[in-house]
């Protein structure tokens, strides 16, 4: 069995194996163990909520890739990767949580029968799902091989989108619009929160015609009032209420493909200081977008952007922006280039960012956001079209 409805072509993975491969040969590396559960999915096409286990993708300079991980997901892999069954290698579930043994041994056996042992062998050591014990069980067991630290290496190869990856933003881009529309709707005084996030569920999962909707890599973002200095709550049953702002940070997903999008609601008259606040954030964003041209870099959409606000008094330290693409939980951002003052990385056509310059003060918070791609020329596109503003619901 192989897979039959992969996302891309395989030319398209093979460019991206191509892409991988040539950053391997300038890092002097033999192999790539990779774990991040996005750039597995990126070079093979695997897809499974298994990545609360270990698991990987094994890249080698001359042969296709090897997926490894649990037996049972072996079966999953089966039915979502690219490469032939015999490239798709698992490990026993007496592996699994044990206090006796650990998966990484069995990797270290795997890599051992492909003639590794004193190879250079890069590994993800700075992401979500490749653990201490993991580096050092792999290091004990095969005490002579010279690891190689290659945390990003995959990302920063995604960091250009195809043709094809740009039109699957695009479709998560207009379930993103449908998630802000319906809270448009729904969002009024006395509205258990709870109950509003199960239609941002429903309509995001739903999707639009033309296109499913996944789940995120990240749950729905809406505190209000006083909370919205907290960018990170989630929610919970209380009711929304007449004087307060909330933001939504959302985002519609299509085969992994994210595209976030925020917006703010305020329930009555909002205060003179969120008004001021809120024109110096819009100006701020249309000059940064007006900056995100190919050539420039990525200092100057964050450096457009803190002009209004500086201003207007307000003082923000955060980075205002992140690539975004095909992730997985709990981030979908790309953890390569951020939009922030020290940032120098030129922008390219086809590269794709949330501008996500978020105000997040003592006691409230706003959040008016774009994603947006870097054209061929000119100022950056933005995938969503909805008014850049704070919605008012008197």
């Amino acid at each position: 069995m192989t897979a039959n409805d992969l996302p891309f072509s395989l030319s398209e993975y093979q460019r991206r194996l191509d892409l991988t491969r040539h950053e391997m040969t300038e890092r002097g590396l033999d192999a790539l163990f990779v774990t991040d559960p996005s750039n597995q999915a990126w070079l093979t096409g695997y897809d499974g909520w298994s990545f609360y286990v270990h698991q990987g993708v094994i890249i080698l300079p001359d042969a296709d890739p090897i997926w490894w991980g649990r037996n049972q997901d072996a079966n999953g892999a089966l039915r979502t990767v690219w490469m032939a069954e015999d490239r798709i290698w698992s490990y026993a579930d007496n592996y699994v949580q044990s206090t006796e043994r650990h998966p990484m041994q069995d990797l270290s056996a795997r890599l051992a029968g492909l003639g590794l042992e004193q190879a250079r062998i890069g590994v993800e050591m700075d992401n979500y799902y490749f653990s201490a014990k993991a580096f050092e069980t792999l290091s004990s067991t095969l005490s002579q091989v010279f690891w190689v630290d290659a945390t990003a290496l995959v990302n920063w190869q995604r960091a250009v989108k195809s043709a094809p990856e740009i039109a699957f933003m695009r479709k998560s881009a207009q379930i993103s619009e449908k998630i802000i529309d319906g809270l448009l709707e729904r969002v009024e005084p006395g509205a258990p929160k709870n109950e509003v996030v199960a239609e941002i569920f429903r309509d995001a999962i739903r999707g639009v015609e033309g296109a499913w909707g996944d789940y995120p890599a990240i749950v729905p973002l809406l505190p209000s009032g006083p909370d919205a200095a907290a960018p990170h709550l989630t929610w919970d049953g209380r009711p929304f209420e007449t004087g307060h702002a909330t933001f939504f940070e959302v985002s519609g997903c299509y085969r992994r493909y994210h595209t976030p999008f925020c917006r703010t609601i305020f329930l009555g008259t909002p205060p003179d200081f969120l008004l001021r606040a809120e024109a110096a954030l819009i100006e701020g964003l249309e000059a940064g977008l007006e900056a995100a041209r190919p050539g420039n870099r990525a200092c100057d959409i964050a450096n457009a952007l803190a002009e209004p606000l500086e201003r207007a008094g307000i003082e923000r330290s955060a980075r205002c922006g992140y690539p975004i693409g095909l992730s997985y939980p709990p981030d979908w951002g790309e953890r390569t280039i951020s939009l922030r003052p020290e940032d120098e990385t030129v922008l390219e056509p086809g590269m794709t960012f949330h501008f996500m310059p978020g105000l997040w003060m003592f006691d409230w918070g706003l959040e008016i956001t774009e994603s947006i791609l870097i054209r061929d020329e000119g100022a950056a596109e933005t995938f969503c079209n909805r008014p850049r503003k704070m919605f008012v619901k008197p």
